[in-house]
């Protein structure tokens, strides 16, 4: 597959077999959306001729296959989507440091993914480290796009060990999704360092000791899901902390503070596989957000209408009323600190 086909977009197509082998080098190749197939088999390695590949999204299919980390190998790549396949085993990366440094949107959801999150994947996020400012034009839109939704999703896997320090480098981060996995340990401080971020989602692990005081800073935050862990102590006030509510930290026995007064019982629940979850995250709208952005990539026209369409279509537009909430408080609390 090679030529001078740029785009190729055949998602919602019931398409099965496997992928073709045949990617040729030289091939100009930048959007390859094929979600919502019964595509099964390995990823080709082929795809690594693709240099000019920018969104690579294979997700909601039957892939048998681990990472595939020759796909740092692509210098554009800028979102990534492998959402609900059949992937397994640990995220490994290449040594070079100088790969994924492009990448703004990777979703490894809804797979097998096991051991420890990978530090050095975090580490080459290059990308996810800087806040760019947004570009003018019409033609430009897409690149504005790419860079205001900087997402991390990698839930409902069978990730374990603690959660790197090193996320709190990634300051352009929008979104963070690590529930429904065996992550344990504390909070990292770090996180308080993602100033941007705007959903936050650790539900659904086993960690522990007190929620970082740092997170309090978080003034964009407007979703947080700590819930079904082991954590104790206070919930940190203020800010954004005194909007959310109760099931924001259900099933932490330790916990007491607002909105709960002392000894939130739920008891923790025994360990099932992730499939008994089904895709009910509380971060369900963050994920159906993202794959509208990938959907619209591929034509890269109206995508902005498409995305307003998507909310209002779906009735989501109350989660962007809080975004907006959230905007104008900081912009009133600025104005007085001006006075």
């Amino acid at each position: 597959m090679g030529g001078h086909l740029e785009v190729l977009d055949i998602h919602l197509n019931k398409l099965c077999g496997t992928l073709p082998e045949t990617f040729s080098i030289g091939s100009v190749l930048r959007s390859l959306d094929l979600h919502d197939n019964e595509l099964e088999g390995k990823i080709p390695r082929s795809l690594g001729n693709c240099k000019e590949l920018e969104l690579l999204d294979l997700g909601y299919n039957h892939l048998n296959d681990t990472f595939p980390m020759w796909l740092e190998t692509l210098p554009k790549l800028k979102v990534l989507s492998l959402r609900s396949n059949k992937l397994l085993g640990a995220i490994r990366t290449l040594s070079d440091e100088n790969m994924f440094s492009e990448l703004r949107i990777i979703d490894l959801s809804y797979n097998a993914f096991t051991e420890n999150l990978s530090t050095s994947l975090f580490q080459k996020l290059k990308a996810m480290k800087k806040i760019d400012k947004p570009s003018k034009g019409l033609e430009l839109e897409l690149d504005r796009i790419l860079t205001i939704y900087v997402t991390i999703d990698l839930s409902s896997n069978s990730f374990e060990g603690y959660i790197p320090s090193n996320l709190g480098d990634l300051i352009a981060l929008r979104g963070l999704n690590l529930s429904h996995n065996r992550l344990q340990g504390n909070i990292p401080t770090s996180l308080g360092n993602l100033s941007f971020v705007e959903s936050l989602d650790l539900s659904f692990n086993q960690l522990s000791r007190e929620i970082p005081q740092q997170l309090d800073a978080l003034t964009f935050l407007s979703f947080i899901n700590l819930s079904h862990n082991h954590l104790q102590g206070c919930i940190p006030q203020g800010h954004q902390f005194a909007t959310f509510e109760k099931n924001s930290y259900e099933g932490n026995d330790g916990l007491q503070g607002f909105p709960i007064s002392k000894g939130f019982g739920s008891i923790w629940p025994p360990e099932t596989n992730n499939a008994d979850y089904g895709e009910e995250s509380n971060s369900e709208f963050m994920n159906d957000f993202w794959k509208a952005t990938l959907m619209g990539y591929g034509s890269g026209l109206c995508i902005g209408l498409s995305i307003i369409h998507f909310m209002m279509s779906t009735g989501n537009l109350k989660w962007l009323a809080r975004i907006i909430e959230g905007l104008e408080y900081k912009i009133i609390m600025r104005q007085r600190k001006r006075h």
